[in-house]
């Protein structure tokens, strides 16, 4: 291929970031009166966002030391494991399915509960990662990330809470998009501010990205996945020799290039049939294959089952309906 037909990366972690998308929102609007409680089981594939916007809540992972939550302050739960959310230490709890609540809007829900004591108002978002980039970065998350927004100097991140938390409660036309526009700018918020911090988020995958040469490579095949890559192509974009390449690529990533350039391929490859019907031979062609024959076969080696199997059920992709359902029934 020739050089530099995908344009240079300035930022190729800010650019992972960039693909990190969430689809599948759904809220709880949340009105607590102590004592109260809530347990909420393991959501498979899904994470969770907890936003106190008055009184205060204690939030409970088992190994981890509990956290009181203010108004204002945030906590995402990366990985969906089960938590507890309480009006205070040892308060009762009530499995979450087992409470009822009412539905407000097709992606929203208010919840009514407790014993009649203090207020706490919670705005508490499941959301389903949508992008390779997101399955890599949850994968190397904390179970649980603490935003403290009054280290925000700028002031905005208090202001887009205080904003969910008005939107949450008013419910206007056209609050729901922007309830899941916020939820975006605010899980993005919290993976940097760790990003920032964690010693853990300078090592692997995250550390090729941050790397001069392996990030510029890596950020060029995620703009392009289609394009004929190999060992050597992707050297030429980092600058390096092949040898030198290969080797530093696979020892920040723990995996050879061509077998990253498949894996990155194939998972795209999932997502894209999980939400379209385009044909096969079409999205062989999207993900850098000449034949549908082959795309099949390296989808099958990548996943042991054929690429049909991920197709949506109906010819349409999964609804916030249909996400709810696989909420309410574990």
């Amino acid at each position: 291929m020739t050089r530099r037909t995908v344009p240079p990366p300035a930022d190729p972690l800010g650019e992972a970031l960039h693909l990190l998308r969430i689809t599948g929102t759904l809220y709880c609007r949340a009105e607590l009166t102590a004592p109260w409680g809530v347990a909420v089981p393991h959501l498979d594939g899904l994470m969770a966002m907890l936003v106190v916007t008055h009184g205060e809540a204690v939030l409970e992972v088992d190994g981890l030391p509990s956290l009181t939550l203010r108004p204002q302050e945030l906590a995402l739960i990366p990985h969906g494991v089960p938590h507890k959310i309480r009006s205070a230490p040892g308060a009762p709890t009530l499995p979450l399915f087992e409470l009822p609540v009412e539905q407000i809007s097709e992606r929203c829900e208010l919840m009514r509960h407790g014993g009649g004591g203090a207020l706490t108002r919670i705005t508490y978002c499941s959301m389903r990662p949508d992008h390779v980039t997101a399955d890599r970065l949850v994968a190397r998350l904390p179970r649980v990330l603490r935003l403290n927004t009054w280290a925000d100097d700028g002031g905005w991140l208090q202001s887009t809470l205080n904003l969910i938390g008005t939107e949450a409660a008013r419910l206007r036309p056209g609050g729901e998009t922007v309830l899941t526009r916020l939820a975006d700018v605010l899980v993005v918020q919290a993976i940097r501010s760790w990003l920032d911090t964690a010693p853990e988020a300078r090592q692997g995958w995250l550390a090729a990205l941050r790397d001069e040469h392996i990030g510029r490579a890596m950020a060029v095949l995620h703009r392009a996945p289609e394009a004929p890559w190999t060992v050597e192509s992707l050297a030429g974009e980092a600058a390096m020799s092949r040898s030198a390449f290969s080797a530093r690529f696979t020892a920040l990533v723990g995996e050879p290039v061509m077998q990253y350039v498949t894996q990155w391929r194939m998972q795209l490859a999932r997502t894209h049939l999980q939400q379209t019907r385009e044909p096969l031979s079409q999205i062989a062609r999207r993900f850098g294959y000449a034949s549908e024959a082959a795309f099949s076969r390296a989808f099958s080696r990548t996943f042991g089952s054929p690429p049909g199997r991920f197709r949506p059920p109906h010819g349409q992709p999964p609804n916030v309906s249909e996400l709810r359902h696989g909420l309410r029934v574990p």
